[in-house]
């Protein structure tokens, strides 16, 4: 492909999905040589009019820069896009900008390792209307001295955030952080079907739903420091005594249309801690 040979210091962009158009627009309208490729080229042509160079496949388009961000749908997108690729790629940065598991970003950084690049994984904290903005975060995980080197443009998309050298970090990372969202907003929707169920006030016991989760954000930093010093304090009850109320809402939410939210689980391993003498411990306990 005649002019795309070399590398430039410019940006492509591979998928041009609402993450990517954001993307493409934050870095363009920092000043970045753009080059963007979409396998609905009409989908490009928006990106082409403000000023990106569209790129006529995915190997011309990683071959005109220097940093890649695949910002597509899943990890099978992205295998899609570097199974076009020629195994020669010397100099750069190839970014998985998609929310994928922990073996998808090792599977990830093998192949683009075998393609001779170096592998950012990265976990978007951040809806596209927030890209580029003081709220948005993006997670990176993966080679140190290719996020050191792409730091600069990487700060005209979010706070970036480098979490370890291991390829899975971010992805690790950007889950955990979407699964305190989910176990408490259904926990929410759990306790709200409950009370209904019960003709309760569903006002009058927000209220007091808010205080109650309250109370878990303010013992974040207690929680954390019990499982690095492996201490566990009864707090305000023992795991003898959590163990009655847990069976009580087993029994509270049986037949619910979002279960009991694994509670048997948490019952069994309580039980299991019990039988060990360790009754009088708290619920981080539970986490050992």
């Amino acid at each position: 492909m005649a002019g795309f040979d070399r590398p430039t210091s410019g940006v492509a962009i591979v998928g041009t999905g609402a993450i990517g158009r954001a993307v493409a627009h934050r870095l363009l309208a920092g000043g970045r040589d753009v080059t963007v490729w979409n396998r609905t080229e009409s989908r490009a042509r928006e990106l082409a009019d403000a000023g990106a160079l569209p790129a006529r496949s995915v190997r011309e388009a990683v071959s005109s820069s220097t940093l890649v961000l695949l910002t597509v749908k899943d990890h099978a997108a992205a295998e899609q896009c570097l199974a076009q690729l020629d195994p020669d790629l010397p100099g750069r940065t190839i970014v998985g900008m998609y929310t994928g598991t922990a073996s998808e970003a090792r599977l990830a950084a093998r192949r683009v390792a075998s393609l001779g690049a170096q592998y950012l994984d990265a976990g978007i904290q951040a809806s596209p209307e927030m890209i580029g903005t003081d709220a948005a975060t993006i997670l990176y995980s993966g080679a140190p001295q290719a996020f050191e080197q792409h730091r600069t443009t990487l700060e005209l998309l979010s706070q970036p955030r480098f979490v370890g050298a291991a390829p899975e970090a971010a992805a690790v990372w950007d889950l955990a952080l979407f699964g305190v969202w989910y176990d408490a907003q259904l926990g929410l929707l759990r306790a709200l079907e409950t009370a209904r169920a019960a003709g309760v006030d569903l006002v009058e016991f927000s209220r007091t739903a808010s205080t109650q989760l309250g109370h878990v954000v303010a013992a974040v930093s207690a929680t954390v420091s019990e499982m690095q010093q492996r201490s566990y304090p009864a707090g305000p009850a023992d795991l003898t005594e959590h163990l009655t109320v847990l069976r009580h809402l087993i029994e509270l939410r049986a037949g619910r249309r979002l279960g009991d939210g694994g509670l048997p689980e948490v019952v069994a391993r309580i039980e299991a801690l019990i039988a060990a003498g360790r009754g009088g411990e708290g619920l981080t306990a539970t986490v050992e």
